[in-house]
């Protein structure tokens, strides 16, 4: 049975954000960043290295009828044309509808944040909070899971890929990384050679920083979109760096939080 305490309802389509590679790659960059002390403790949860085995556990369980988490925790609907005050205003003021992402955020850290709430729980809840915790840091940077209410997050927006029927959806939760064919230690590793310069910077942004970067990302998106002239190899040149940037910031983003909050 669910035994998660956090009770927010809704009814929306399944929505799957990185794949299971991408989910791992961020898995394994945030393990690599992770100080001695947040490791030792997400270990002594979730097992030893487990933190990549369970990445992906938030959306598996989305067949388990056991399970009632709603699939709007995965995703928030930004729509086009919002205003700065507007957008960092869906950060706390949650929309009514159209994802709650940073609300189950909000809800799973400040358990995690505040020993005498997170150690109330058993080991399983404590187990899934971890996992949720995970999973939904890294679907915040991926950028379709940030998109627009009217296409269903570039569900809607019907895609050809290498001949194949496909959306702007699934482009970008999975086919842009298994483009480059890479198992996840690898890219993980690769990614982290890339973009291991921008660390500090990465770890210094804000909350409200990092959405603002994302909605600038998922705009200039919908923009190429509309002009791409759909070979999908320009679509892979114009979009790769890219996508491996949002990787690496979401494993450093969690790494940075969890060193931030297992203080205890």
């Amino acid at each position: 049975m669910m035994t998660l305490v956090l009770c927010l309802l809704t009814v929306v389509p399944m929505l799957f954000a990185w794949g299971q590679k991408g989910h791992r790659i961020v898995a394994q960059i945030a393990y690599d960043n992770m100080n001695a002390h947040a490791r030792a403790f997400v270990d002594s949860i979730l097992g030893p290295g487990e933190i990549v085995g369970q990445a992906n556990w938030p959306d598996e369980i989305k067949s388990d009828s056991n399970y009632t988490q709603p699939s709007s925790w995965h995703f928030q609907d930004l729509n086009a044309g919002m205003t700065d005050s507007m957008l960092i205003a869906t950060l706390t003021d949650y929309p009514d509808e159209g994802g709650y992402l940073f609300m189950a955020m909000d809800s799973l850290l400040y358990v995690l944040g505040n020993k005498d709430e997170f150690h109330k729980r058993t080991l399983q809840q404590q187990q899934e909070i971890l996992k949720f915790i995970i999973h939904l840091e890294g679907d915040f940077f991926c950028p379709m899971h940030t998109a627009h209410l009217d296409d269903l997050g570039g569900n809607r927006v019907s895609m050809r890929w290498f001949g194949q029927n496909t959306n702007l959806h699934t482009v970008w939760d999975s086919k842009l990384i298994e483009s480059q064919g890479y198992s996840y230690t690898e890219y993980s590793d690769l990614i982290q050679k890339r973009y291991g310069h921008t660390k500090d910077q990465v770890q210094a942004m804000s909350k409200e920083d990092a959405l603002r970067h994302n909605y600038r990302l998922t705009g200039e998106i919908y923009e190429y979109q509309a002009k791409w002239n759909g070979n999908t190899y320009h679509y892979i040149y114009n979009w790769k760096h890219a996508n491996e940037k949002q990787l690496y910031m979401a494993g450093v983003r969690l790494a940075f939080i969890l060193n931030k909050l297992l203080v205890y």
